[in-house]
């Protein structure tokens, strides 16, 4: 059997076809840690849910487009290629005419593919750039309040998610991590674009040999490594700002905060200490404040802001933490936190964001730009924050703010989404429904029957990267990867490329989407374009063919030691920051001008909805964690095998702690039914001391299957709130929700999603 050459969001691999005809992969030799997601791969290859031939919607088909309650529950009708494509270019011909550009959203979320040429965000909207545009979606479910919050207080985030310190200068010089969030180890598995070998586990593994002290505060003892030693605050979740300002307010009354950094690399301090000692609303945010509020021990807030104050310490904050209401306040007090201890720049010091949350965090692998497909450019300026696609479809001419704007939701009346799944990304999905009836047509490519194509109109088959050729690499990748097609298409699959080729011919675009190349023309034309910007840099780098031959090139390595804000704390003057003061903005006068009560100039304790501390608790009285899966990335692949296996009664596991179980009669292995007044769903219950008590966790990603407002399988979207998480980013804040439990009795209606939707031929 021959393994070829490829790689994934989770890892490079191989993999081959084996004499009993099935799916054989292997793990890159060179990968100390791979990641055990590779296992969901070769069951998931053909599975019944894989969309076999271009299917529409009957519904559509009868009446024609237009706004429908039927999308998701109605039958679909198979049809040939041609058929469909020429529908499918009639409608976007219509929609243009009579709506304009502006009233096609492209909806592509971009993790469908490793691949940077069949990249599925970059090859939509490089289709619907050449059609004259669409109305777009900017940042991301996972950092999108930071992306907005960050350049108002350093100056961008750029710096913070791709340069921080690297792993190895913290093993090396930190003292005391403090991991607001942990750092979950499950997450540093997966890489967006790739990636080739994993370091982190490895650098862990370190920090536990050198003995660094470590303090994970977290409601769940699994958000740091079992098999390393931490001290756990179990805290109420959504309370770690409140922990913060209890720290900082410490180093203030003691006198050890570093008032010559504050003085020199910061603007705004003064105002943020009003604040923090109550001079003018009466309350000092102290430790014993704190600690009715996070249910962490005014002692134990001391003792700890003390032990900061005294050693070398780096402050984490995963990217969950802003996932929640008033997600820019951890991350703004986290940063102010490090300040106050005048330890950025230092090594082993200062802050970082989103270690634990994605596997270049602090990795070694190069900041290298690696080939990709231009999308060419938009003509069309209309956008949404990610997050807000129920609100656009279900409100249009609605206004809303946005970091200092007033901006209005466009009257969209046909969806194109090819990459990424909505139906697992977004929160409270009962609504989605609503709005995805909305449109008047909706698009979907996609190999597998997710519900966001069960809600499509026209389903198209894409091909998986197994199918198909191209070149991976992620971000802080140390390689890039040759990714040899291993199978023929599925069914009647295509490539997104090749899909929007045709459409393209039927609309008089060809040319300017295809340029005359196929896809292994594009693959030979990036590649040699980016081989000649390198060698004129000078590296070598092998012509295609050998490149393809060998299967993978090895990036330009980069030193392993790296600090943040380094060059800032060595020359403020020389290196100002993009800030208007050129400082840390630990007060910011631009954010305290647009006068939002949900997020003011500085760091602030700002009291949830969903919360336990909350009214909304007496009705809901548990806190669910909806925090990403252990064993897939995001909704991926769930009918694979290693995502099955973790399933209890065929259903996504819920944690609950034993003392909250017994108080519902809830054993270990029972089916129950959590709920609130969104929906509810049912999940296999899974007790366990390493959460505190009043909290379960529900991890997202179980492929939606509803029952009227109840998901059968366990998606916990079905219960979090569609609210964002403030008018500065109106960011995703659908981490965190209040929600009851109580045991299923009877047999459950059995779980649908393995199957394909009903299907007919004409």
């Amino acid at each position: 059997m021959r393994f070829r050459p490829t790689t994934s969001h989770w890892g490079a691999f191989s993999a081959g076809i084996g004499a009993d005809g099935r799916l054989q992969v292997a793990a890159h030799p060179d990968d100390k840690s791979p990641s055990p997601l590779l296992g969901n791969v070769p069951a998931a290859l053909h599975h019944p849910t894989r969309v076999a031939a271009p299917a529409v919607r009957r519904g559509w088909l009868e009446r024609g487009p237009g706004a429908d309650t039927a999308r998701g529950d109605d039958e679909f009708v198979q049809l040939g290629w041609d058929e469909t494509l020429d529908l499918l270019a009639a409608e976007l011909l219509r929609v243009r005419e009579h709506h304009g550009n502006q009233a096609i959203f492209g909806g592509s979320y971009g993790w469908a593919s490793a691949g940077r040429f069949h990249h599925a965000q970059s090859q939509l909207r490089r289709f619907l750039n050449a059609f004259g545009g669409f109305t777009s979606s900017r940042h991301t479910y996972s950092h999108g309040t930071s992306t907005v919050v960050l350049p108002h207080i350093v100056g961008g985030s750029d710096d913070v998610f791709r340069n921080g310190s690297s792993w190895p200068t913290i093993v090396q010089n930190t003292e005391l991590l403090v991991a607001f969030g942990g750092i979950p180890e499950k997450n540093v598995f997966v890489t967006s674009g790739g990636v080739s070998r994993h370091h982190i586990p490895g650098f862990l593994a370190q920090l536990g040999e050198r003995g660094v002290d470590v303090a994970l505060i977290s409601p769940l003892r699994a958000d740091f490594p079992s098999t390393m030693d931490a001290e756990w605050y179990p805290i109420r979740p959504s309370t770690d700002t409140a922990l913060m300002l209890a720290l900082a307010h410490t180093l203030v009354v003691e006198d050890l905060h570093d008032r010559s950094f504050l003085g020199t690399y910061c603007a705004g301090y003064d105002e943020f200490e009003r604040y923090l000692l109550g001079v003018d609303d009466g309350i000092a945010k102290d430790a014993e404040w704190a600690s009715h509020i996070t249910e962490v021990s005014a002692s134990e807030i001391v003792s700890l802001a003390r032990k900061m104050a005294s050693s070398r310490t780096f402050i984490t904050v995963t990217w969950s933490l802003q996932r929640a209401e008033h997600g820019e306040q951890p991350v703004w007090a986290a940063i102010t936190l490090a300040a106050m201890l005048g330890q950025i720049g230092l090594p082993g010091g200062g802050f970082g964001h989103g270690y634990g949350s994605m596997g270049d965090s602090g990795d070694i692998g190069p900041e290298f730009r690696v080939p990709y497909l231009p999308q060419g450019i938009n003509p069309v300026e209309e956008f949404i924050p990610v997050a807000r696609i129920a609100d656009m479809l279900l409100n249009p001419g609605r206004s809303y703010d946005f970091d200092g704007a007033v901006r209005t939701y466009p009257d969209i009346r046909l969806v194109y989404w090819a990459g990424g799944n909505p139906f697992h990304h977004h929160q409270d999905l009962n609504r989605l429904r609503r709005a995805f009836a909305r449109p008047d047509t909706v698009i979907v490519h996609e190999p597998y029957w997710t519900a966001t194509a069960r809600h499509a109109d026209f389903v198209l088959p894409s091909t998986t990267s197994l199918e198909r050729e191209d070149f991976g690499s992620g971000r802080r990748d140390t390689h890039l990867v040759a990714m040899h097609k291993v199978v023929d298409p599925y069914g009647e699959a295509r490539d997104d490329y090749a899909i929007f080729s045709e459409l393209s011919s039927r609309l008089g675009l060809e040319e300017r989407f295809t340029e005359g190349r196929s896809a292994r023309g594009w693959l030979e034309h990036l590649y040699g374009s980016w081989r000649n910007t390198v060698l004129q840099e000078g590296f070598t780098v092998p012509s295609f063919a050998d490149f393809w031959s060998t299967g993978e090139y090895p990036l330009p390595a980069e030193d392993p030691e790296r600090t943040l804000f380094e060059a800032f704390r060595k020359d403020p003057m020389a290196n100002r920051l993009p800030t208007p003061s050129g400082k840390i903005e630990i007060t910011s006068q631009v954010v305290k001008s647009f006068g939002y009560a949900d997020c003011p100039g500085h760091p602030a304790w700002l009291e949830p909805v969903e919360w336990l501390g909350g009214p909304r608790a007496a009705h809901f009285p548990l806190q669910m964690i909806a925090n990403q899966p252990r064993t897939r990335l995001h909704s991926q692949l769930d009918v694979g095998s290693v995502s099955q296996s973790g399933k209890v009664a065929g259903r996504e596991a819920i944690h609950i702690h034993p003392d909250d179980a017994a108080a519902r009669g809830i054993a270990d292995g029972d089916v129950v039914h959590v709920f609130n007044d969104r929906g509810g769903c049912l999940a296999g219950a899974v007790l366990t001391t390493e959460l505190r008590p009043g909290v379960v966790q529900l991890p997202t990603g179980a492929w939606f299957d509803p029952h009227g407002s109840l998901c059968l399988h366990g998606n916990p979207n079905v219960l979090t709130a569609d609210r964002p998480t403030s008018r500065l980013s109106q960011g995703c804040a659908g981490q965190l929700v209040l929600v009851e439990i109580e045991r299923y009795d009877g047999a459950p209606p059995p779980v649908t999603v393995g199957s394909p939707p009903e299907l007919t031929t004409r």
